[in-house]
């Protein structure tokens, strides 16, 4: 569209051409727009993208070997592991320098910390070298060699110095082998010992859960959710009350009375000895395992479920299902191929929300899973709040966020994620 006549451009009010004039106020109205939802960008930016990439950094993060022990990483980029024989006099001598200036930072015990991760001990040594270490005269003390192995013989071990050489490097693929149970060893990517191999299980066991809880709220909630839609307004009011009414008790409170209620000589137990369908001496084992989990975590996530297809049913119009059935359809028929295909969204996602929902769960899992029914999560948050293992910890949120992604890519594929409704 050209803003030009046969006496020349179309002017605006004021004088310039209306293609300028139209552009300026486009641009206001976009920069506008933007000012409104800058806010809320920000707080998305801070809270959500902020900490993601945190934590996707921190997976492969590996600066504090070479921060804390400078000169002895370039010392050992020059020895052979394969020898089979402990660094010379050089590595040493930079080890003392590096341990001299660690130690007066108090750095030495976070090295130690993050090399006992990948092997056992280190962390004592570090420790012991570093309170003699710091007694010692670097201009006439040396050699080094031998005055480090007397202090502990550990310093002697070839496979201890092959660990420090392989975690040399700023940024490591280490934590992502270990959230897998594998790890880096002077030989290359090897397998971890069996009884620490604990890790793909836990990956196993939580999607293999996740996605039992997710079927148990869809069985539950989907004959709820119907009567809901199809009662008078009075008694769906009342009904969605009910239903609303757990999001008034703290989740703490609900997982403990679950708890009450699965022991053994809890409430169920006892109702089922009382009425005679289970021996006193044989009482059912509820808790601390897989079901317990299943159990109060469907009962804890089965609102998200409800709603959700509440609100998709309610805009299902009755005369549908009166106008298959006139036709000749039976009930089942009628339900099936009327009224259940146009319920999907809302099946879709209630999916959704339980699925994501249940798979970060790790309070609930925690009291009522014992052993044998804790997910990742409950893994993820032992690293990051009790054994600072924040590395580890993020590259398993890593891969448990990767494992999100990828099964929403195969829902969009499969159902279509433009067919979720809320309503």
């Amino acid at each position: 569209m050209s803003d030009a006549t046969d006496t020349g451009p179309v002017l605006a009010a004021d004088g310039t051409p209306l293609k300028r004039s139209l552009n300026r106020a486009l641009r206001r109205e976009k920069l506008r727009a933007l000012m409104l939802i800058a806010p809320l960008l920000l707080f998305v930016l801070v809270t959500f993208i902020a900490p993601i990439a945190d934590m996707l950094f921190r997976s492969v993060e590996n600066n504090i070997v070479e921060d804390t022990l400078p000169r002895t990483v370039v010392a050992l980029e020059s020895w052979d592991r394969m020898t089979g024989e402990p660094p010379d006099e050089a590595v040493f001598a930079a080890l003392a320098e590096d341990l001299v200036i660690a130690v007066e930072t108090k750095t030495h015990t976070r090295l130690g910390s993050r090399l006992n991760y990948e092997m056992t001990g280190i962390s004592s040594l570090f420790r012991k070298s570093g309170r003699s270490v710091k007694r010692w005269d670097l201009a006439t003390d040396g050699p080094f060699r031998e005055k480090f192995i007397e202090l502990d013989e550990d310093w002697a071990d070839v496979g201890m110095w092959a660990m420090i050489q392989i975690y040399s490097s700023r940024y490591t693929s280490g934590y992502f082998l270990n959230s897998v149970d594998l790890q880096l060893s002077p030989d290359g990517i090897a397998a971890r010992e069996e009884d620490q191999r604990i890790y793909i299980t836990l990956f196993k066991r939580t999607i293999f859960m996740s996605l039992t809880i997710m079927f148990s709220c869809v069985l539950l909630g989907y004959p709820i959710a119907w009567l809901l839609a199809n009662l008078s307004a009075k008694a769906s009011n009342m009904l969605l009350i009910l239903v609303l009414l757990p999001f008034w008790t703290s989740l703490l409170v609900r997982t403990s009375a679950w708890k009450v209620l699965l022991q053994q000589q809890g409430v169920i137990n006892d109702v089922l000895v009382w009425v005679g369908l289970v021996d006193d001496g044989n009482r059912l084992i509820m808790i601390n395992n897989q079901f317990g989990t299943i159990v109060a975590m469907t009962h804890i996530l089965l609102p998200f479920m409800i709603l959700p297809l509440y609100s998709v049913m309610q805009t299902i119009p009755p005369t549908y299902l009166r106008a298959a059935k006139s036709l000749g359809a039976t009930n089942w028929t009628a339900f099936w191929r009327v009224y259940f295909p146009q319920s999907i969204p809302g099946i879709g996602a209630g999916c959704i929300l339980v699925f994501i929902l249940s798979i970060g769960y790790y309070i609930t899992p925690e009291l009522v899973g014992g052993t044998k029914g804790v997910f990742i999560s409950n893994r993820i948050a032992y690293h990051i709040s009790s054994s600072l293992n924040w590395g580890l910890g993020a590259a398993l949120g890593t891969i448990l966020l990767a494992a999100v992604l990828l099964l929403y890519w195969a829902y969009d594929k499969i159902v279509g994620i433009d067919n979720v409704k809320l309503g």
